[in-house]
């Protein structure tokens, strides 16, 4: 082979671009050298960068400065605002590419089989997480009229919803939040906002780093009731061998036994709280329901038919992400992924040729985002290894202009990596006209126009 291996990569978020940023570190790109494509539904790069991280965790988006160098390299090109499979499918990518690595991470809530979930007033997680990250595809407007707020579960995007819903719209608007979430907090009513998990303190999934961070602001009091700080023998061993999760217990355990202070806002943290009911009246949330749980000795813990009634007018539910499953693609139900080994789709009981997956889509929704770059480097080693034995067959179309005229014949208005950069400095200048760092553009077509796709 003369010409470069071209690979599509399907999803620009940070999964996708470390992949690109391993096949650039490889020998093949030396040699015959490499030609990657990435394709992006959303007109903006970065996915859950942009769309999954809580506005005031600025040190976590840092993470885009490192990706911008990995697609600033002549060898990638990027399709923003192209969907799979509606503007391009399978077969299409197979007939322009070597190979085709889909990365399209989780979006949508994990389903939480208990009764009254479909409430007014019950929600999703990562519906609340993309309203205030200012994603397209959401209402511009979010109910905040709750006054104690209940959040099911012990990870980071718990810890984000309930910081967000606890915290002041004027607290937030130093950050990159839109005028129409900017508006909608201010609006909102919330008092308190109680956490909940199953199990105890050293189970925690939270990072020791973003745990902390609740207790800067000024304006929310965080309390641990010092009743939920208990330890088995197999949380004594989790503590013991895992320093994050022993951070986390240390941090607990001093805000069990300092005094309650008299910042406005209450955010509680409880464990060994399993949600059984979300209970309700005409339709609304009135009150959660859960049971008591206890330590069984190995770390996990089971019921002990104790309930408690909770008066809360809203429930969001952050129990994990979850991917949709892509056409012409297996899909595991259970697990929201896709089969494969290795990165290998694997269709039955046998492999796809040509096709791979990397992040989320390929592990299910765990880790951070760091994690995601071991996922890759799997990946990508496979997709060399197939192209080293002869297992990629040629595509039809492998010049890089084919794209190009593929989807301007399908009328499709996709954006470039120099128009991300015409949208970067326009919500710069945004922001810049009132002080603040960004301000980002949430309708689709003003994205569109403003990166001159």
């Amino acid at each position: 082979m003369t010409r470069p291996v071209r690979v599509a990569i399907v999803g620009a978020g940070p999964a996708g671009i470390y992949a690109a940023d391993a096949l650039l570190k490889s020998e093949v790109c030396q040699d015959p050298g490499v030609s990657i494509d990435l394709f992006e539904r959303m007109p903006a790069p970065f996915g859950l960068i942009r769309y999954g991280v809580a506005p005031d965790h600025p040190r976590i988006k840092g993470i885009v400065k490192a990706l911008h160098q990995v697609l600033d390299k002549p060898q990638i090109r990027l399709f923003g605002n192209v969907s799979y499979p509606h503007d391009i499918g399978l077969d299409d990518l197979r007939s322009f590419y070597d190979a085709v690595i889909f990365s399209t991470g989780a979006e949508a809530d994990r389903a939480l089989d208990i009764p009254g979930i479909e409430l007014d007033g019950s929600y999703g997680a990562a519906e609340f997480v993309s309203w205030y990250d200012g994603h397209p595809e959401v209402p511009r407007t979010w109910p905040l009229t709750a006054e104690k707020v209940a959040v099911l579960g012990v990870g980071n995007v718990a810890l984000d919803v309930a910081r967000v819903l606890a915290k002041t719209a004027d607290e937030l608007l130093p950050t990159e939040i839109p005028d129409n979430v900017y508006q909608g907090l201010k609006q909102n009513k919330a008092l308190e906002v109680h956490v909940f998990g199953r199990r105890g303190p050293a189970q925690a999934k939270f990072s020791p780093m973003e745990l902390r961070e609740l207790d800067h602001s000024p304006n929310i009091e965080v309390i641990v009731n010092p009743e939920d700080i208990e330890y088995d023998e197999g949380s004594i061993a989790t503590r013991r061998e895992n320093k994050q999760a022993n951070m986390v217990a240390q941090t607990l355990e001093n805000w069990a036994i300092r005094d309650v202070g008299d910042r406005p806002h209450k955010l509680f943290l409880h464990f060994f709280e399993s949600p059984v009911e979300i209970l309700g009246e005409d339709g609304k949330v009135t009150a959660l329901r859960t049971e008591r749980t206890e330590l069984d000795g190995t770390g996990n813990v089971r019921g002990t038919g104790q309930f408690t009634d909770w008066d809360m007018q809203s429930v969001y539910r952050a129990v994990g992400y979850y991917s949709e499953e892509l056409p012409k693609l297996p899909f595991d139900v259970t697990s929201g992924t896709v089969p494969h080994e290795a990165g290998r789709v694997i269709a039955g009981d046998e492999r796809m040729t040509s096709v791979y997956v990397t992040g989320w889509i390929k592990r299910g929704p765990i880790g951070l985002i760091g994690h995601t770059k071991g996922d890759a480097n799997e990946t990508v080693a496979c997709v060399l290894e197939d192209r080293a034995a002869g297992r990629l067959p040629e595509p039809a179309a492998p010049a890089p202009e084919a794209v190009e005229a593929f989807l301007e014949d399908r009328g499709v208005r996709y954006t470039t990596w120099e128009g991300w950069h015409k949208l970067d400095a326009h919500e710069q200048a945004l922001g810049a006209a009132q002080g603040r760092e960004r301000i980002k553009v949430v309708e689709r077509e003003g994205m569109l126009d403003a990166s001159g796709a």
